[in-house]
């Protein structure tokens, strides 16, 4: 996924802090935090097909992974901003990767215990740390070096993000689904509720892994000296202040990233599950868990070609375009089968790439001295990521899971509308 700007702005450079300083180890570590945050929320995908059999759930009741995850989007954003004003962004990122290493290692007693409510707990607290460091980290790229290089940097660190979103799901399907293969139907109850409990303990090894990972380089981040202190710029006295809430476009595109992230992890939610329907491709669940990597290897290869060509089209209007295109490939995922449904699910990733951040440029444009309060606004609404996906699996339950993938068409039609219409300014 794209990392996500925090709830502050991006302070301009300070005179006090020496562009010559040597940044190189700090960089590093944030550049493998961005890496990090993209393979870690790109495990939900596996986790969820994953604990809808160890539960035995439904596709409703599994999709309270991502509700657990990005409702934690709409809870912790705002009070992460205010926590890292009076903290500062150093601690705010060792205090985030802390977070975020307790909710991983919640996932050892999850797995010993089995049971599902302590594993969206851990994933609570774990996406509460991500998002203190999402806050935290952004302004920090922008500091680690000279000024004219910020923006190179935050799209190598970007670009960081969708790597780790391609690898996530191959790394999760060879370590979690690792006993899949298993037909339950042929078990006893007794070797049933065996076969349960070691699947539900599969997931304890990769985020011990990962949790060791984190509280390490909190550590080695918490070291660093010479660091620079980043102080938030001021708002203009003179400028008369105006809420967020009062620009019509802020408040279109906040609903265009709702509905965005909702349908962007909706998707990848289900693909799992989808490529297993026969009457798609019947793949194996570590199979379809590996193939995850083409939706977000996708959304990173789009990524690229997305800046190639801003260069020569409005990206307004590319953002239309991709709407479209991903609404008709939702159509032919929908109602097709074999290699046709596989690969248009698939391909949507290609289309998602551009949308959050030209949702979020649009929508920031010209806010003047609200432009904090505005990305505030659109941090809190990813939690589209823990709504959407939801009523999809609701109608999966229904209607059929194949079928159920022409809801987020709904979320794409507006999106296109959005980049038509949605963005212009009022004095426009």
């Amino acid at each position: 996924m794209a990392s996500i700007p925090g709830a502050t702005n991006i302070p301009a450079p300070s005179a006090s802090t020496s562009t010559e300083q040597n940044h190189f180890v700090p960089l590093a570590i944030l550049t493998t935090l961005f890496f990090m945050w993209g393979f870690i929320t790109v495990l939900n995908d596996i986790l969820i097909p994953h604990l809808k059999a160890v539960f035995d759930l439904s596709h409703f009741q599994a999709s309270a992974v991502q509700f657990a995850f990005f409702g934690a989007y709409g809870v912790v954003s705002y009070p992460a901003g205010a926590l890292i004003k009076q903290i500062g962004y150093k601690k705010g990122v060792v205090l985030g990767l802390l977070i975020a290493g307790v909710g991983c290692l919640m996932f050892y007693p999850a797995g010993t215990m089995r049971v599902y409510g302590l594993f969206l707990a851990a994933l609570f607290v774990l996406a509460s740390g991500i998002t203190i460091l999402q806050v935290a980290a952004n302004p920090y790229v922008t500091r680690l070096g000279k000024p004219e290089g910020a923006s190179l940097r935050l799209t190598f660190t970007q670009a960081l993000n969708s790597l780790g979103t391609t690898l996530g799901p191959i790394f999760g399907s060879i370590l979690i689904f690792s006993a899949a293969t298993v037909d339950i139907g042929s078990l006893s109850a007794i070797d049933l509720e065996a076969h349960r409990q070691t699947e539900a303990e599969s997931v304890q090894l990769p985020y011990l892994i990962l949790a060791s990972s984190l509280i390490g380089l909190s550590i080695v981040f918490a070291l660093l000296k010479n660091l620079p202190v980043i102080v938030d710029a001021a708002e203009d006295a003179n400028h008369t202040a105006k809420s967020a809430w009062q620009y019509k476009h802020l408040v279109l595109g906040a609903l265009g990233i709702f509905l965005y992230v909702g349908a962007e992890v909706s998707i990848g939610s289900f693909i799992v599950d989808f490529l297993g329907e026969p009457d798609v491709a019947n793949m194996p669940k570590r199979q379809a868990g590996s193939m995850i990597s083409f939706y977000w290897g996708a959304a990173m290869v789009g990524r690229f070609l997305g800046v190639a060509l801003m260069l020569r089209f409005k990206p307004q209007k590319l953002l239309t375009f991709a709407a479209v295109a991903a609404s008709i490939l939702l159509l032919a995922a929908s109602l097709s089968s074999g290699n046709i449904a596989v690969w248009s699910v698939l391909a949507i990733g290609l289309f998602n790439s551009i949308m959050f951040p030209v949702i979020f440029s649009l929508s920031v444009n010209k806010l003047g001295p609200a432009t904090s309060q505005g990305s505030g606004i659109l941090c809190v609404a990813i939690v589209g990521g823990a709504i959407i996906p939801p009523i999809q699996g609701l109608l999966a339950d229904n209607i059929g899971l194949q079928i159920s993938f022409l809801l987020p068409i709904l979320c794409y039609i507006y999106i296109a509308f959005y980049g038509v219409k949605g963005y212009h300014l009022d004095d426009e």
